[in-house]
């Protein structure tokens, strides 16, 4: 076997340190410069994307029935004609099954250095990646580098991280003595073993492929179980990358590259159903909408252990501040940010009726509104920084749903294309005003470029229903503005209770909507938005299992 793990030891050690800590680390730089990954790299990465245009993904080995498939559109209007190996249900989980034996009797050491070996060759083709998962998802290509490449590697190296610490909680062996007064002791050697769950599956999603099934695709193999990765069809290139990449070394390391699969399909052609239910499978890990997470919950089974990410209304509950402009401007580059298709962007924002107290004065409710709209424009008056902020729409579903949002509300700014990418699929911002008690327009998820600023009797009232919403309809973050440690406390209290992680008065260059890895858990699994965390304990510890041997050992 191979010598990955002392090559990755530090990195590893050091990732232990600060998921202790919880301060700010990151093994993988997310600058995109040639200083950090080669003069050649940016280069060479658009020519290897380049170079898979029209052609047949190449996983050598991999399970096929010989045919080919796959229908990605760049939402930038690129002709991408890229296919894919296409093998059935039972050809997976056959191969997976092949496979099994050997990775799950590997040493944990093992197992954990082909991970980080894979993150690391993983790291080196962020450049590749970032066009990858730009022309799948929609992200601009900076936000493609960072979210789809270094930062979707350091929440893989997190969830290793984590089952790393939890399986090596018990000792591999032990020495266990009973002394027996003047009788010799009873003497046992105990071993102890990590056995895993069995086959996991990993549903991808269209928006972030990579950061949202990195987590899940290293838990599961740190622990020993076989990954069976089933892309979203829109986004199937940057999951094929990651799969071409882990085979690659598993098949250096001595292990059967099965133990990393791709499922490829396509819309209306799915198999993703077939693969929940199938009786092998006994992990699922789930990012997507509410229904399916929910049909996935309801009908895969007790036996399985699931974990999901799913959907949430996001709220922004404003009282008072000490910066208006920067609070305008922090709110705006948040409802603004890839076009809203963030999970953990805000979509409400709820502000007194009679107004709030800043530094500029009394605002009333329509001074806060205007003052994020002008924001917004002023943000976006460049084509070229619209263009890099935004980036494109992933699906034409939601396009149309922001075409038809001006319904839901009073418009106060109406969503625009961004001028510069004239093949793309792009839409600016859309922002609504509502009263809280006069609608429900904003008390469902709307998904993409679509937000309220909602109209409340007060901040407590603003509180009670954000905090209410995300009991109800789920939540991923929450913001708080106020000068009062009064107020703050208060919403601490509520959105602690409704499982939601708060942000207070952000201003500067963090949003409410980024998370950090090692630092920052994603989703709590404390509300409908998911049953599970990235990352804790809980993530990981569940998928394996402890099973102890006993031999007497002879007392001289």
């Amino acid at each position: 076997m191979s010598g990955f793990f002392q090559t990755h030891k530090a990195t590893l050690d050091a990732a232990l340190d600060v998921a202790r800590s919880r301060d700010y680390w990151s093994a993988y730089p997310e600058v995109a410069s040639g200083k950090i990954y080669g003069e050649n790299a940016r280069e060479d990465g658009e020519k290897a994307f380049k170079n898979m245009l029209g052609h047949t993904f190449e996983l050598e080995d991999h399970p096929t029935t010989g045919d080919s498939i796959g229908s990605e559109t760049s939402p930038y209007g690129l002709d991408l004609g890229i296919t894919y190996p296409q093998a059935d249900v039972e050809q997976l989980i056959e191969a997976s099954n092949r496979s099994a034996p050997q990775w799950a009797k590997a040493t944990i050491e093992e197992r954990v250095g082909v991970c980080l070996e894979i993150l690391h060759r993983l790291n080196k083709a962020s450049f590749e990646m970032a066009h990858a998962v730009s022309h799948t998802t929609g992200q601009a290509f900076m936000m493609a580098f960072q979210a789809g490449g270094p930062h979707a590697q350091d929440r893989g190296l997190e969830a290793v991280t984590y089952a790393y610490a939890e399986m090596t909680r018990t000792p591999a062996s032990a020495i266990w003595t009973k002394p027996q007064g003047k009788r010799d002791p009873l003497v046992l050697e105990k071993t102890y073993r990590v056995v895993p769950r069995g086959l996991a599956l990993v549903i991808g999603c269209a928006t972030f492929p990579t950061w949202n099934s990195y987590p899940g695709l290293f838990a599961s193999l740190a622990t020993g179980n076989p990954v069976i990765v089933k892309p979203h069809p829109g986004a199937i290139l940057p999951l094929a990358l990651t799969i071409k990449i882990g085979r690659a070394v598993l098949r250096e390391a001595g292990f059967d590259p099965n133990v990393l699969l791709l499922a490829a399909d396509e819309t209306g052609h799915e198999v993703t159903r077939e693969l929940v239910l199938h009786p092998e499978v006994r992990i699922i890990d789930f990012t997507g909408s509410n229904n399916f997470g929910r049909w996935v919950r309801e009908q895969a089974g007790s036996d399985k252990h699931i974990y999901t990410e799913e959907a949430g209304v996001n709220s922004i509950v404003i009282d008072s501040t000490d910066n208006f402009r920067g609070m305008c401007s922090n709110i705006a580059f948040s409802l603004s940010l890839y076009s809203g298709q963030m999970c953990s962007a805000p979509q409400n924002i709820y502000v007194p009726e009679n107004g709030i107290e800043t530094d500029e004065g009394h605002k009333s409710y329509d001074d806060v509104a205007d003052a994020i709209k002008l924001s917004i424009d002023k943000l976006l008056s460049d084509n070229e920084r619209a263009a890099g902020v935004c980036g494109a729409i992933a699906s034409a579903a939601t396009l149309e749903r922001v075409t038809s949002a001006g319904s839901l509300g009073d418009v106060l700014r109406g969503s625009d294309k961004i001028e510069s990418l004239t093949k793309a699929r792009t839409a600016t911002p859309m922002v609504l005003k509502v009263k809280d008690n006069e609608t429900d327009a904003h008390k469902q998820e709307r998904f993409g470029p679509i937000s309220f600023i909602v109209s409340a009797s007060n901040t407590d009232a603003a509180l009670s229903a954000a905090a209410s919403l995300a009991s109800e309809m789920g939540a991923i973050t929450a913001g708080i503005y106020a000068t009062s440690d009064t107020v703050l406390n208060n919403a601490e209290d509520a959105f602690a209770n409704a499982g939601v992680s708060l942000s207070c008065n952000l201003t500067g260059g963090i949003f409410v909507n980024q998370s950090a890895a090692f630092s920052d858990y994603h989703v709590t699994g404390a509300n409908p938005a998911g049953n599970a965390s990235l990352t804790d304990a809980a993530f990981v510890a569940n998928r394996f299992r402890i099973a102890a041997s006993r031999r007497h050992v002879a007392v001289s």
